[in-house]
């Protein structure tokens, strides 16, 4: 990813995920980065950042975008994405070919 803004190492959430950016006239897909972080002396927030490839953009510059969570807000929204994974995995098994023949 050329001219990174978020350092990427071992510790990186995820270092690579599909992406997606959305304007009024334009979607773009790229690959992403998605980091969750704290302050390693005296936390007193939870930090959410992501970035897109900004080598496979067309209509935007190179940028992250970081949203600060209180620990309230972080648990909010891990039981969100637990809760929708949990919808996610549901209908993947529903979708499982039958196999009680084999």
């Amino acid at each position: 990813m050329p001219n990174r803004l978020l350092r990427v190492n071992a510790y990186t959430t995820f270092d690579m995920l599909d992406g997606e950016a959305v304007g009024h006239d334009f979607t773009e897909e790229a690959f992403a980065v998605l980091n969750v972080t704290a302050p390693r002396q005296n936390p007193d927030h939870v930090r959410l950042e992501l970035e897109l490839d900004n080598g496979q953009l067309d209509h935007l510059p190179a940028h992250a975008d970081r949203v600060t969570l209180s620990a309230s807000e972080a648990r909010t929204l891990a039981e969100e994405l637990e809760s929708y994974a949990d919808r996610v995995e549901a209908a993947q098994s529903d979708d499982a070919p039958d196999r009680s023949d084999d």
